[in-house]
């Protein structure tokens, strides 16, 4: 059985303060994973048909109980700050439930794919994104959601340690101030360009751009576009320019979802 599921990039980060949650905005992405499930005596993972260590996805096959092959094809790259390891394991879990007829409903398969992707240390939420598609972000009254029909620019060249930046506590106190000043000042809903221009001043209060970073970001201003770093990847994304960027998708207006009749899609 195969399933899909977008990637997502988070623009807005502000960690959490105590007993609090931690709270962003982000943007589930057209291009995303596929995965296809068949079962088998053991649970192996590919990527692109090479076999692949692939924890989360290991990790929500053993909660519900089953043994499988687990192709993915991410059109996304891994660890580039795309979400492609919660995209590949709400995707493999959606995909397990409908091939072994396991009967979850979706909020359970996504608490199993977000369990994994913690557990793992590969994510902190992405799947919530994936789930539902959109720009998802954190409002005065819990979490709002906006689909923006708009084109959407990235170039990556590498990835960052997500848990090692996390551990980080002194930028992780710079995000947590400056990511709650950004993310109060969004509008509800706020267009792209504001969430693309609200994560730039984010990522240069905190200091956290590389140099591949700063160099894409001035092309993108000087065709008058707007655009930031994925949080957390060596990845520009941007928005309001045509062909600056390696890369072109579009925001998902759907979340992750098994493919009917190996739709591949």
């Amino acid at each position: 059985m195969l399933a899909r599921a977008p990637g997502s990039v988070t623009g807005l980060f502000a960690p959490a303060d105590g007993e609090g949650r931690s709270r962003g905005a982000s943007f589930a992405t057209e291009d995303g994973v596929v995965v296809e499930v068949t079962p088998a005596e053991k649970t192996t993972v590919t990527v692109d048909g090479d076999p692949t260590p692939f924890e989360p996805v290991e990790l929500a096959l053993d909660e519900l109980g089953v043994t499988a092959a687990v192709a993915v094809r991410p059109e996304v790259p891994l660890g580039h700050g795309f979400g492609a390891s919660g995209a590949a394991t709400l995707a493999a879990a959606l995909a397990a439930d409908a091939t072994f007829d396991l009967g979850r409903d979706r909020e359970a398969l996504l608490g199993v794919a977000h369990r994994a992707e913690m557990a793992a240390g590969t994510g902190q939420g992405d799947v919530y994104i994936q789930e539902r598609g959109g720009l998802c972000y954190s409002s005065a009254d819990g979490t709002g959601r906006v689909v923006p029909d708009e084109p959407v620019e990235y170039a990556s060249v590498g990835g960052i340690d997500t848990g090692e930046t996390l551990a980080d506590e002194g930028l992780m106190d710079r995000f947590r101030r400056h990511g709650n000043e950004q993310i109060d000042a969004l509008s509800d809903p706020p267009t792209m360009r504001e969430f693309a221009e609200r994560s730039r001043t984010l990522v240069r209060e905190t200091g956290v751009a590389t140099e591949f970073v700063e160099a894409e970001l001035r092309r993108v201003r000087d065709a008058g576009g707007a655009g930031s770093m994925a949080l957390f990847g060596d990845t520009v994304f941007a928005v309001g320019v045509e062909g600056v960027l390696d890369n072109r998708t579009r925001v998902a207006a759907e979340g992750a979802r098994v493919l009917p009749g190996g739709e591949d899609v």
